[in-house]
């Protein structure tokens, strides 16, 4: 059932033919092997098989009469057209062995698993097998032992094989393995870059090279050689080395000098040794970046009599002798070897290039499709993360396209289509991905923008008139623009990103370019996270209260606690109220998280008043929640089984600019807090700008000094005198004063010299969970005072 090229099987037979193997006695190293796998499985037959041009023959046979079969009834030639084992649980069900001589008779075949074996330079030969006359399952791992078997069998016939090595320069050993490897890829994949780039890879490993290529001999119309690159050290050691090597990787690199070191193998046909390239007059040829070259080997490839290939090697440490090119012979042919199925299969891949051309490509203006874009852009994100650098993704839509469509009909819409794709690619540089997403939008991939003229000018390119047979139409376009990795997000996300922005200019007038706002962005993302999750903590308890003392300065005691929300995120952990309440804010959450603070704050001062604690207690309104028409009967409910004088001791802080928003409901509802037994807080003070009617008016018996001002109010001499006039209007006002953000003993002294009466801060405690809050309270005296 021979299935691989003639070309690939004579080589195959030649090597067995070379190992000296076929028609030889049984050997002891052999039958150990086959023995120990019959027994260790349990089955009637293990074999040792090779399969020769026409037979299969046994080197090593348990429980077997004869000892060759016909090659077309073998089922080990199945297992050498395989990279791994070849396994038939019932021979009876498949198809390819149920009418097999040796399934429908003697011996019987039911059960087969064959590891196919290879001769040192990499040819499979053979196969270790085990055969029985009834179905056996084995799984993978059962099926290790006979994998280690033939690899012990290969080792066997790489020792005879070493035996035998006379180089003196590359051990036979490496070279066999090397020969191996790039079979092994070449045979196996497609993918023929892969191939070269390991063979470069060992051919440099074998020869103690720095820098090496592989390439393929290609003839111009005039019969005059070039050199197209297969493979190529990546010499990536400075940005101009890195911009070399992605370019090659990207576009490929040719040699079509002939009159250096490089290019003159493809004149000669001769090997090449250069051992003093700064002197030799043959020098020359190496691209720009290149680092020196200090010695050079170049050896020809060929398939028969025909020059298909060139190696290059250079700075050996001890320099190059042709010897060295001689002992690489082998590995030379297998280079020719996969350079000529290159070419057998050179009509197969231009028809499948045409396919992924359709795959990959807009049919009208030739530029890369979504699909394509996506590969491009990985490519440029992942070169960006290795140079250090940005990729700009401009999200292009044409205004005014519809129109010209509409009104002069498709045959136009697509020749404008075609001539936008033209100009783009006429505005951006070589390495630089313009695609067409469909319909009027294009995307631009651009490299290291350092100024933002560059996309200006993608506009300008479209806002030319285009003439068209005897039209002259004028369009212009809305680009959206975000930058990686300022914009830390994948290929998919950067593009939507982009998408985003490009609303946001045809928002604004069109015929514009938007920067995507990262900010607003994460902000928006970390809104969307918030209200999905905060229905959960407060159902599963999430939510929890802290406590920050306040202080009374004049009977140096605690005077009460502030209690500050945090939520306990399975998550994120532990979240202050800035992390989560800005994005509640104006949405039913709101009201919610504000429900639940004051039936929490209610139930602690209960529980303050049954321990004896004289303390108050202060929380924090929400401005939307505090405004709404229903916020009375919220406190109500809240206060519903609560004693007058224990309401009386709930302290409702509410922003001074919340008073301001709508002063009319503010006056309503600090009247209905009033009514209901509580105090009034006016929190933040002297960041908003109320008048002092309205500060007059305002039913809150307590203000609270921003801590901004407090914080420096001893170097900052404006801050000092803001604390000083919000004591002295307390004063006239005869409102209670509390200072926030006191958190060092100097300023303490300040504010009580200057009147003021109570005061929080770090000095004291931070806010701190209610049972350690309480703890801190039961030990604290007037003189341990701190920060904390």
């Amino acid at each position: 059932m021979t299935m691989v090229s003639p070309g690939i099987e004579k080589r195959r037979l030649a090597a067995l033919e070379r190992l000296g193997i076929l028609d030889t006695p049984p050997e002891e190293r052999f039958e150990r092997l086959t023995r120990i796998a019959r027994q260790y499985y349990g089955v009637k037959t293990a074999l040792f098989s090779i399969i020769d041009a026409e037979r299969q023959w046994f080197k090593s046979r348990q429980g077997l009469e004869v000892s060759q079969t016909p090659r077309s009834v073998a089922f080990c030639d199945y297992a050498i057209q395989q990279d791994k084992l070849f396994l038939v649980e019932d021979a009876t069900k498949d198809p390819r062995f149920s009418k097999n001589p040796f399934v429908t008779g003697k011996p019987f075949i039911r059960f087969y698993a064959g590891m196919p074996v290879r001769e040192p330079s990499g040819y499979k030969i053979g196969t270790v097998c085990i055969i029985d006359d009834k179905p056996r399952h084995f799984s993978e791992v059962d099926l290790d032992v006979l994998r280690n078997l033939a690899s012990l069998v290969e080792d066997e016939l790489e020792r005879a094989f070493l035996s035998a090595d006379n180089n003196e320069y590359v051990p036979v050993a490496h070279l066999s393995r090397a020969i191996h490897r790039a079979q092994n890829v070449f045979l196996t994949s497609e993918n023929e870059r892969a191939a070269f780039e390991l063979m470069l890879s060992d051919l440099l490993g074998l020869t103690g090279s720095q820098f090496g290529f592989i390439g393929e001999v290609l003839y111009r119309a005039d019969k005059q050689p070039y050199l197209k690159i297969g493979a190529i050290t990546n010499i990536a050691w400075s940005p101009e080395t890195q911009a070399l090597y992605q370019e090659v990787e990207r576009r490929g690199l040719i040699f079509d000098r002939l009159d250096n070191v490089l290019g003159l193998p493809m004149v000669t046909g001769e090997v090449i040794v250069a051992n003093d390239l700064a002197t030799d007059p043959r020098r020359g040829g190496l691209p720009p970046g290149h680092p020196p070259i200090s010695a050079y080997i170049g050896i020809p490839v060929f398939s028969g009599d025909q020059q298909i290939g060139l190696i290059g090697l250079a700075n050996r440490f001890d320099g190059y002798k042709a010897r060295l090119a001689e002992e690489l012979e082998p590995l030379m042919q297998t280079v020719g070897n996969l350079i000529e199925r290159k070419r057998l299969y050179q009509e197969k891949r231009e028809h499948q290039k045409s396919l992924e051309k359709a795959a990959n490509y807009d049919a009208l203006t030739g530029l890369p499709n979504r699909r394509r874009l996506t590969e491009l852009f990985e490519q440029e994100l992942y070169e960006a993360n290795q140079r250090n650098g940005l990729v700009s993704v401009c999200f292009i839509d044409l205004d005014g396209f519809k129109e010209i469509n509409d009104t002069h009909g498709h045959a136009v819409g697509d020749a404008v289509l075609k001539s936008v794709a033209g100009r783009l690619l006429g505005r951006v540089r070589a390495h630089d991905v313009v695609a067409r997403l469909g319909g009027d939008e294009f995307v631009a991939i651009l490299r290291d923008v350092d100024n933002e003229k560059v996309y200006a000018r993608l506009l300008e390119a479209i806002r030319q008139p285009i003439a068209y047979k005897h039209h002259v139409l004028q369009l212009s376009g809305s680009m959206g623009v975000t930058v990686y990795p300022h914009d830390n997000a994948d290929a998919d996300l950067l593009i939507r990103h982009a998408d985003q922005a490009m609303y946001a200019a045809k928002e604004a007038g069109k015929n514009n370019y938007t920067l995507f706002d990262l900010d607003t962005h994460f902000s928006r993302k970390e809104r969307v996270k918030v209200l999905e999750q905060i229905d959960d903590a407060l159902n599963l308890g999430q939510l929890e209260l802290y406590y920050q003392p306040k202080m009374d300065f004049r009977q140096q005691r605690i005077a009460g606690f502030e209690a500050l929300i945090r939520w306990n995120h399975p998550e994120e952990g532990l979240m202050s109220p800035g992390q989560f309440l800005e994005h509640i804010e104006y949405t039913e959450y709101a009201r919610s998280v504000g429900n639940f603070v004051l039936r929490e704050a209610v139930a602690r001062l209960q529980a303050f008043d049954r321990q004896a604690l004289p303390y108050t207690l202060s929380v924090n309104l929400s401005p939307f929640h505090f405004l709404t028409p229903g916020f009375g009967d919220d406190l109500a409910n809240a206060l519903a089984d609560c004693p007058p004088d224990i309401r009386g001791r709930l302290i409702l802080e509410i922003l001074e600019t919340t008073a301001l928003d709508d002063t009319d409901r503010a006056m309503e509802n600090l009247s209905a807090c009033r009514e209901l037994g509580v105090e009034l807080s006016l929190d933040d003070f002297g960041t908003g700008y109320s008048s002092l009617d309205l500060f007059r008016r305002l039913p809150a018996e307590e203000i609270k000094i921003d801590r901004s001002f407090v914080l420096d109010m001893l170097e900052n001499a404006d801050s000092g005198m803001i604390v000083s006039a919000i004591i002295s209007l307390s004063k006239s006002f005869k409102r209670r004063l509390v200072a926030e953000g006191i958190e060092s003993s100097e300023v303490e002294a300040r504010l009580i010299e200057q009147g003021c009466e109570l005061g929080q801060g770090f000095l004291y405690s931070q806010p701190l969970p209610l049972q350690q809050a309480m703890e801190w309270a039961a030990n604290f005296t007037w003189d341990d005072r701190t920060i904390r």
